[in-house]
Parts: structure tokens; sequence; C-alpha cells
């Protein structure tokens, strides 16, 4: 039996029944990692001492008939941008190489009280700045469907890790479409949380007021499972909400007859490939057939999402940044005169090309003369941006469109242009702008046998309302099954 293809939810039944054991789950995930990912290359850290230690501490209760967390045996990779004592955290950053920190994030320590168990850190665009997982100081990671493409970012080692059977769950990160983005071309399950539903107390920061924690799974109970661990308040979190947090696994279930969907206009005026449009019009005809109401809607200021984004995300990032300087922690240059060269060497020497880009463009924004003319006018463009989701959700219940405008494209066709980079997340962004959660998952492949993502886009804090929407159309998307490019992943089980 590959235990590694389990959902979590399966392997946690399978462990109460006594079926299978915790050690036997993990042994073969490490199995499977170290067959695959010599390929892929996912991970940059593995934690496999202490994750078959875990394990055999909760097969030693299992035996002795003691309780355990409800969610024991569950294996998660993380992404490495979120803090982990004990764990090397690098951020996909030469600056942090080595950086182990003294404590964990909140998410983690919540993970850990459900029993789940950390099995290593993905690899990711530095600092989370990118689309494709090409820009990690350390390596490349492949899209397991096809290892010539990229597979998004900047989760992309989360989401192939989860693809290729690495992993049962992971988390990733989101800023403007990180982990539904690589969702997508990974052909899994990627959720996004509503801004303050989830802390952010050990994510490193990019953006602040963009970023947050989300889940990378193989199916929409996964997804839910892993919202009802991670999710509420947190008192060392100014930006966390004291929201209270439902059963999200009683949303998966039941039927979705007259909810009201909406398809905004502008997002079909933007370039998007023919099979896209197709997989997405398919999934609408799914949707209808079970009850939906699909109406045409419009979010008029979308066309100024981008600009506005980068705008903002970068702004933030040249202040988040800032505190990388060579003298606390992380990489310091070893040739310089005065504290300003160790500054400036230290950061030539351990940034990346995409972070430097960033830090000069938000600097710029922010600098005196042009604060008013960009960063502010950006953030007025956000509030226009954040009006327009209100509106339409008062005579909606959820939107619809593609999570991306393409299928993965090829390893190195963007790096040379950055701006055709970032349009991989148009239709993500803004999403992130008006701090609303939203879901990727599968609703069909390419004739290249890529996967097509679907992004459901809920209102704030309605995270159980999309959950719905999403295993209705998971139950229903009659697709068949396809084969990842990585040799035995899906042969057929015996026995």
């Amino acid at each position: 039996m590959f235990l590694h293809r389990l959902t979590a939810h399966q392997a946690i039944d399978l462990i109460r029944k006594k079926q299978i054991t915790v050690s036997e789950i993990v042994q073969d995930i490490f199995r499977r990692i170290e067959q695959v990912d010599g390929l892929i290359k996912a991970f940059l850290t593995l934690n496999k001492e202490e994750a078959l230690r875990q394990a055999e501490e909760f097969d030693e209760k299992i035996k002795k008939g003691e309780e355990i967390p409800p969610c024991a045996g569950i294996a998660i990779a993380v992404k490495d941008i979120i803090v982990t004592k004990g764990i090397e955290t690098t951020c996909g950053s030469k600056i942090l190489k080595g950086f182990i920190s003294p404590y964990n994030a909140t998410v983690i320590e919540k993970l850990r009280e459900a029993g789940a168990i950390i099995i290593g850190k993905t690899n990711l665009d530095e600092f989370a700045m990118g689309s494709s997982t090409e820009n990690s100081a350390y390596q490349v990671t492949k899209n397991p469907w096809d290892l010539s493409r990229v597979p998004g970012g900047s989760s992309g080692g989360s989401a192939a890790a989860v693809a290729a059977d690495e992993t049962l769950v992971a988390l990733g990160t989101d800023t403007g479409g990180s982990v539904r983005q690589p969702a997508s071309f990974c052909g899994v399950v990627g959720l996004k949380p509503t801004y303050g539903r989830v802390s952010r107390y050990g994510l490193i920061a990019y953006a602040s007021s963009l970023d947050q924690i989300g889940v990378i799974t193989k199916d929409v109970i996964d997804c839910a499972l892993l919202m009802n661990i991670i999710s509420g308040s947190d008192a060392q979190d100014s930006t966390s909400l004291d929201i209270e947090v439902p059963n999200f696994l009683n949303y998966c279930q039941g039927g979705i007859e007259n909810i009201k969907i909406g398809i905004p206009r502008e997002y079909f005026e933007e370039e998007m490939d023919e099979e896209v449009k197709e997989a997405f019009q398919r999934s609408l005809l799914v949707l209808k057939g079970l009850g939906a109401i699909i109406e045409e809607v419009s979010l008029p200021h979308t066309v100024y999402a981008l600009p506005a984004y980068y705008l903002i995300a970068n702004a933030e990032a040249s202040s988040n940044l800032a505190r990388y300087n060579g003298i606390q922690y992380g990489y310091r240059s070893e040739d310089f005169q005065n504290l300003f060269d160790l500054y400036c060497k230290t950061r030539s020497e351990g940034l990346g090309q995409e972070v430097k880009r960033r830090i000069l463009l938000g600097t710029y924004a922010l600098s005196s003369g042009y604060y008013q003319a960009y960063y502010l006018k950006a953030q007025k463009v956000r509030t226009l941006i954040r009006e327009d989701f209100n509106q339409v959700f008062k005579k909606v219940d959820l939107l619809l469109t593609p999570t991306s405008p393409t299928p993965a494209f090829r390893l190195g066709e963007k790096t040379s242009n950055p701006l055709m980079m970032y349009l991989s997340d148009i239709f993500t962004l803004p999403v992130n702008l008006a701090g609303l959660p939203a879901l990727s998952l599968n609703c069909g492949y390419s004739q290249k046998n890529l996967p097509i993502g679907l992004q459901i886009i809920g209102k704030s804090f309605e995270e159980g309302t999309i959950l719905k929407l999403a295993y209705t159309f998971e139950q229903h998307n009659r697709i068949e099954k396809r084969k990842l490019q990585i040799e035995g992943v899906n042969e057929q089980e015996e026995g």
C-alpha cells in the first residue's frame, strides 16, 4: 500500500482504526521524498530524525491506549518563510543561510498541538518574491506534471511536494496569489484565508498588509481540516481578528442549489489561454447543473490592480527587508571598510536580483516627492478595488474566475521579462488587495497534460461558503484522472 498517496483525513481514519501506524506513514513519505525529490527539488531542509521520533511517540501512546491529538500522524511540509524552532529558516535567500529561529510561528504551535508532524521546509522564491520558484538562492523547483515547467510561486515547493505525494499537506503563504497560483499549476487545492483569520506571528514579512498564511492540500476536505487547526485570533499578532472560527468540515457536505455566483467580466478582457477558457466554461456547466445561479458582474477597477499591488507590496518590502544588514543575524560580508560599506556589501552579496529590484522600486515609491504620486495613489486605488468587491457581494454569494491566465509555463520562459512574470498573478492579486478569502482547485487539463485551476472568491470570513462550493464541484467534476510525468506516481496498488 502506497501510504504517501493518502489524504490527511484518510490517514487519520486509518490510524484511529489501527490499520496503519503513524511511523509507517512518515517512513513511507520519506521514502517517497528520497525517490523523487532529486528531480523535483521541493525541499530545502528535511526534519527526518525528529519526525520519526514524534511518530514513534504517537504509536507508543496508541499501543498503551492513551489519548492522542486529533490529527496525530498528519505529515506536513512548511514553506521556508515560516519560522520553526530548531529548524533552519532561510526564506530561500543567501542572506538568511544558517538562521535557526528560537521560537515557533503561531501556526506551527497550533499544528504541533493538533499532532501534525513537520517533515521539512519547502523551497520558495526568495522572500516570497516571484511567481515561479525560480528566484530561490538554492535551487529551482520543477513541476511534477512536467519537469520542464515551473510549479508556480512563490509557494512552488509546497505545491510541488503535495502534488508529487512527498507530503500529505503543506503550508504556504499568499501575498498576491502565491498559494493559489502554484496550486493551479500543480493541480492541487490551495486556500488563502481572509486577512486576519490566521495569525501571521512567525511569518517573515514581505508585505505586511497583504501576506497571509494559507494551506495546500490534495482535496477540499483536507483544506477544511487544516483551516480548523490554524485559524483563530492571536494576541501576538495585532492584525489577527477575534472572529468565531466555525468547524469548516461541516461545510464539506450538502448541495449548492440557488447559490449565486458572479463572473467578473473584466477578468475575461485580459489575455487568456484558450484551453483555460474552455475549462472554465465546462466548470460553469457543472455548477449550473448542480443548481447554482450564474450571472455576469463588474469589478471596474480590476485594470488598476496590478500596478497598485506592485507599488504597495514593494513599498512594504523595502521597509521590511531593511533589517537584513549583516549585523544581527544571517549573512555578513567579509570585506568591508566601515558600517555603511558593510550594509552595502552584505545586501548586494546576500540578496538576489528580484529582491533588489523590488526594494529599489519600493524605496523610490516611498521617497520624498513621490510618496503622494505613487504610494498614496496606489492605496486609494486599493480602496476602490475593495469597494468593487463590497458592491458585487451585495448581489452574489461567490465569485468565480480562472486562477491563472495560462497553465504552467516553461522554466526560464519569463525570467528575463519581469512584467510578463507579474502578469501570472493578474487574477489572484486583487483578492489580497481587498483582504478576501479565495481558493483554487483543479478543473481540468490542457492538451499537454497540464492542470488548470478554478478560483473561488468569497466574502470576508466566509471561507465556509467557498469550501462548500469547492467540495461540491470536486465531487461532481468528472474529469479523467491524469498521470504525473514522474515515473511510478500513479501505479495501480496491489493487494
